[in-house]
């Protein structure tokens, strides 16, 4: 069983299960569909909204607070004869002595597990997969053989519209909340009068009306009910001691202004050991529907069978996602990862971007071009249909010059130009990678209107923005770094439109050659061979100017001085020129194979590599915010993950497999965790970082889940590893493996067929093969072109 001290994963349940509430930090789970979300902890806390976090949140998380994660999604429990009262979620009422507690953090839902006062509670939130709410269903156990009068309490603080606006003018916006009982139905319904949709912060006051309602009811009888935050909880009080629920009685309130909750009270009688299943519905819906009820099948919604189906369609869905790969390997953790929490994490990120979490508020950023086009790598394989609209949409952030918008926000449709220079190549890498998955050659005639107007197809949309990326280079033909590139904090370094960016010259070269296949296949042969010249141009400077004898420098100053050359004193390795050098083909194979051997010897650290080295500990204006990060953390040294994979997929590119596959198993959350005290965050998804020892803090992770590093570590391991590496033609299979590994098996879907592969290596090798065949037959090529088989399922047998 793989565990540290605050709990496990459960293979046989694929949930990580948190066996001690005072984790380090708190500890999340994401529950979502297309368009309702939200985070949940392992103590309830967390936030709801709908589409997007900053413009429509619909429930309060207050950042930094004290104690840790409030407010929640709290179910107080309380014993009408002793008076005594305790949470489902051990928190707020975290001074109880719970005799059990347990969080089972699951795919799309998480259950929480306590025993108290001879009640055990078995609590699990979730959001159905068809409709706009999320359901708090709990079984309430007597162990007792002693008849129990209980009450029931159930409470979230609301927010309702734009959660920035909340923080920097809520004594005001607090005058346009509504919440009323509705008797008839036995339903809280709270709605604004009021909604702030500025595109950024202002004074400016929109007239718009919050068009939505919120209905919070329980499958309970109804005792009594609170909108008003302050009479619920009284005042000099918190979560931990309502007043509503000391003195046994609900106020009642319902208010048009002030601060507002979602309160219900229930009464119940429990048997001595015997049970009572409950549930509360929290949902959403228009408010120009004036029969929600009708629209929601309310009735039926607070039906405990009608629940369990929904809470079952949930768990459905998740099994059927991750049929699309599994393996079996000779490495636990690595299953454990790549066959359950690598996926999942890679399809939060697919739907929450850096914008929906505990450490990314969802407050600035919105979505970001760059996430959006590479966190379809995760989810393509099993949801097509949904990379190919969400690339569509996103495709209207570019402009008719090729280049795009920074980040975007779903309901105002704004987002900001930063002149980051590799943002428009990302729009024709995610196009490719979707085209490789699929096969789907009509998704290049869509037509996608530009943000400046008119329009042109996805294939137009492609050229424009590769055409862009090469008009944007100085004059010795290196691309413009201009406010950074994919490292923000290098902001800088060409501000005054000359400083280059030499990480940037490799991965325009690698964009430019990934699309070479797209162009033969539309015949586009000026094209073809205009961009050949371009990828040879490229290659020729950037070896000329940017070899720094033992690694490649990583850019030129507005001033034209390096940085990342090893006469710097801070600053004189960066990892991504090294690898992506590699990655994109363009460096020669001793120059490649000695950047990276660079990065190894200098940067090379036991929870994965260093960004750069050594850590900036002076401030340098013409380098960036980099330089004013503390040394060891985040830009400034951390290692950092999301760079850190791109190393092994370089290395493996390089053929030094034990090197790749050494960094990747250091990467895996299971085991750079395993100081969970010193690390703090999920052991069971990546963190965007871990801090490296140029700092004290040295291995303590942040910013975990919404990291592009979950996408390239899932494909690193998939493609790379494993070996189903996809083109438009086909899928070709090319193991990089351990040679402690004898054998494996794994299973993929592509493009309706499913493929059971299995390799043998009796010889102790890391790649290549002696050996292929396919169902059965010998064959000499490792490139399966599924369109040629009859066939659904498709085996093959790879001997190394």
């Amino acid at each position: 069983m793989l565990k540290n001290k605050y709990g496990y994963f459960s293979n046989e349940t694929r949930e990580f299960v948190i066996t001690d509430p005072k984790t380090p930090r708190p500890w999340f789970n994401y529950m979502w569909n297309e368009n309702y979300g939200g985070l949940i902890s392992h103590t309830g806390g967390g936030f709801s909204f709908l589409e997007t976090p900053r413009d429509n949140r619909l429930t309060r998380m207050r950042y930094n607070s004290l104690p840790w994660d409030r407010p929640g999604r709290y179910i107080i429990v309380k014993d009408s004869l002793t008076k005594e009262f305790w949470s489902l979620s051990w928190a707020p009422t975290i001074d109880k002595k719970y005799d059990l507690y347990e969080c089972h953090h699951g795919l799309g839902y998480t259950t929480i597990i306590t025993e108290i006062y001879g009640i055990r509670g078995e609590l699990t939130y979730f959001v159905p997969t068809d409709i706009n709410a999320e359901i708090w269903k709990f079984k309430l156990t007597n162990l007792t053989t002693e008849n129990r009068k209980l009450e029931v309490y159930a409470f979230t603080e609301l927010m309702m519209g734009n959660a920035l606006n909340d923080i920097i003018n809520q004594p005001n916006d607090k005058h346009f909340t509504d919440i009323k009982f509705d008797k008839k139905n036995k339903t809280l319904i709270a709605t604004r009068r009021y909604w702030v949709l500025n595109r950024k912060v202002s004074v400016e006051q929109p007239n718009l009306d919050w068009k939505y309602n919120i209905l919070f009811s329980s499958t309970l009888p109804i005792s009594g009910f609170d909108g008003s935050l302050d009479k619920f909880i009284g005042k000099w009080r918190s979560e931990a001691n309502p007043e509503a629920i000391e003195r046994g009685k609900m106020f009642n309130s319902e208010i048009t202004a002030g601060d507002p909750v979602a309160a219900l009270q229930s009464k119940l009688s429990l048997k001595g050991n015997k049970s009572k299943d409950c549930a509360i519905v929290f949902a959403v819906n228009p408010k120009e529907d004036k029969n929600p009820y009708k629209t929601l099948d309310w009735n039926n919604l607070l039906r405990i069978k009608s629940i369990d189906k929904k809470l079952a369609q949930v768990k459905n869905k998740w099994k059927n996602y991750l049929s699309n790969f599994q393996v079996c390997t000779p490495d636990e953790k690595f299953n454990t990862m790549i066959n359950t929490w690598n996926q999942y994490q890679a399809a939060v990120t697919f739907d929450m971007a850096r914008n929906s979490g505990y450490y990314h508020g969802g407050l600035l950023f919105g979505t970001g071009m760059r996430d959006q086009f590479q966190d379809i790598l995760g989810v393509v394989i099993a949801e097509p249909e949904r990379v190919r609209k969400r690339l569509l949409n996103a495709l209207r952030f570019q402009f008719n010059d090729g280049s795009t918008l920074h980040n975007f926000f779903k309901i105002t449709e704004w987002g900001e130009k930063t002149n980051h220079s590799d943002t428009p190549l990302w729009v024709p890498f995610g196009i490719v990678e979707y085209l490789n998955e699929t096969a789907d050659l009509s998704f290049l005639n869509e037509k996608v209107t530009y943000y400046d107007g008119g329009s042109g197809t996805v294939y137009e949309h492609m050229k424009k923005a590769i055409d862009f990326a090469l008009s944007a280079t100085t004059k010795r033909g290196i691309p413009k770094i201009m406010n950074g590139d994919w490292n923000d904090t290098l902001d800088k370094v060409g501000p005054k439109g000359k400083g280059e960016t030499i990480w940037g010259a490799f991965f325009l070269g690698y964009v430019i050659k990934k699309t070479f296949e797209v162009l033969r296949i539309k015949k586009d042969l000026t094209t073809l061979e205009r961009w050949k010249t371009e990828y040879e141009k490229i290659g020729k400077v950037v070896n000329k100017v940017a070899w720094d004898g033992e690694w490649y420098i990583r850019a030129f100053k507005d001033d034209g001085s390096p940085l990342g050359t090893n006469k710097s004193k801070q600053g004189k390795i960066f990892i991504n020129a090294q690898t992506w050098s590699v990655i994109s083909g363009l460096a020669p194979k001793e120059r490649g194979t000695k950047a990276l051997e660079s990065v190894k010897k200098l940067l090379a650290k036991p929870n994965g590599i260093q960004i750069c080295w050594p850590s900036y500990t002076q401030v340098e204006e013409n380098v960036g915010l980099i330089s004013r990060c503390v040394p060891g953390k985040k830009e400034n040294g951390a290692i950092f993950n999301h760079a850190s994979s791109w190393f092994v997929l370089a290395s493996i590119i390089n053929g030094d497999i034990e090197t790749a596959y050494d960094i990747y198993s250091r990467m895996l959350p299971i085991n750079s965790s395993s100081r969970i005290d010193k690390y703090e965050v999920e052991p069971y998804v990546f963190a965007e970082y871990v801090t490296s020892p140029d700092h004290p803090t040295e291995g303590q992770a942040s910013h975990s889940w919404l990291t592009g590093t979950a996408v390239w570590m899932l494909r690193n391991g998939m493609d790379y590893i494993i070996g189903f590496r996809t083109s438009i033609k086909g899928l070709l299979i090319n193991p990089n493996i351990p040679s402690t590994w004898k054998e494996f098996s794994a299973v993929r879907k592509f493009r309706g067929k499913t493929i059971n592969l299995s390799v043998k290596n009796p010889y102790g090798k890391n790649s290549g093969f002696s050996l292929i065949k396919v169902n059965g037959n010998l064959v000499d090529d490792n490139l399966l072109i599924v369109e040629n088989f009859t066939e659904d399922v498709i085996n093959v047998e790879v001997v190394l």
